[in-house]
């Protein structure tokens, strides 16, 4: 069924700058992870950095599968297509399967077994890709993890203008590989916050998105949440399940302190960026994947600029991306495929 489609908001100087820190901020998040994932965690005077290493190894600022997986979604979605639709749904998992034949860095097991099971399947690629990923939660009980949240920030930026088609089209990417109803419902709320904080500016969106999620597990989340903000990030070890992993994010962002502006002294509330984003690393486990989840909204939140220069001019990764050029896919997605006359 074709979606009527929704026009996309004017962006304004500052709201564009936010919508260049979502793809940019889930990389710098990402290469920030990768040298201490799966290792022992971080104490509070250990301030993390882009050594690289890792599982791949990777070098320093490299970004891992987390965000490599986003740029496939970013590749599609900055054509301007509608991510609802069957065409680039089809074209996701397309660039998922290309992704994997090439020779990703690192690969999630469950993401694995359906890309390997949908490459042998007939029909398109998205159907082959849904059926497989339907097929493997259905036998398996743990099949809620963290693969589909990681790569949900680009998603917010395709559907700016309508929540309600914003809230479809992220069930509809995650359900590629990851079809759990907590799978759905996280990347539903991780992309209202994004939406939210790239039009307005705050954070507000994570919780306003709870209304698009089906009553019945509206509740639940909202207590979940709670719990996030009661407790540090590391008390979410399990972050590779889907739910954690989102406590441990927004744990990172409500309890990390927006620093007060004071020119004179050097402290501005962007800072809030970095340091929220070295809490998000000291969470443990699966360090890369959960920064890059929190990277995502504090660069929706904060916007390109207050990402530190140095990341900046580090990260990069496949297929031979830097900064500009995930910055561009950002923006292209977030004014509907358009071009403009900026710099963007």
């Amino acid at each position: 069924m074709a979606h009527a489609p929704v026009p996309h908001p004017h962006l304004d100087a500052r709201a564009a700058d936010r919508a260049a820190g979502v793809l940019l901020g889930a990389a710098v998040g990402d290469a920030l992870g990768v040298p201490y994932e799966f290792k022992a965690t971080l104490r509070e005077d250990q301030q993390p950095r882009m050594i690289g290493g890792g599982l791949g190894p990777y070098e320093p600022g490299e970004y891992s599968d987390d965000t490599q997986m986003q740029v496939c979604v970013a590749q599609v979605a900055a054509t301007g297509a509608d991510l609802r639709s069957p065409e680039a749904l089809d074209a996701i998992a397309a660039g998922f399967q290309g992704w994997l034949s090439e020779g990703a860095s690192d690969v999630g097991n469950q993401t694995s077994l359906v890309l390997s099971t949908a490459a042998r399947a007939p029909g398109s690629a998205g159907t082959a890709l849904r059926e497989a990923a339907r097929e493997y939660t259905a036998g398996n009980a743990r099949s809620a993890g963290n693969g589909s949240l990681m790569r949900t920030g680009i998603v917010a930026l395709a559907h700016l203008g309508d929540p309600a088609a914003m809230a479809e089209a992220a069930t509809a990417v995650s359900a590629l590989t990851h079809p759990d109803p907590d799978c759905a419902d996280a990347c539903v709320l991780w992309c209202s916050g994004i939406r939210t904080a790239v039009l307005h500016g705050t954070f507000d969106g994570v919780r306003d998105g709870l209304t698009l999620l089906p009553p019945e597990r509206r509740q639940t989340w909202a207590e979940r949440l709670d719990e996030a903000q009661a407790h540090p990030p590391h008390h979410f070890a399990n972050n590779g399940w889907v739910v954690h992993a989102l406590q441990a994010a927004w744990s990172a962002i409500t309890r990390t302190a927006v620093p007060e502006p004071n020119p004179a002294e050097g402290r501005f509330p962007a800072q809030h960026l970095q340091s929220a984003l070295e809490a998000a690393v000291r969470a443990g486990t699966d360090t890369d994947t959960v920064a890059a989840i929190t990277g995502a909204l504090l660069g929706a939140r904060w916007g390109c600029s207050a990402i530190p220069l140095d990341w900046q001019q580090a990260v990069h990764g496949w297929p031979g991306l830097t900064a500009p050029d995930l910055v561009r896919l950002a923006v292209l997605t977030a004014r509907s495929g358009n071009d403009d006359n900026t710099g963007w």
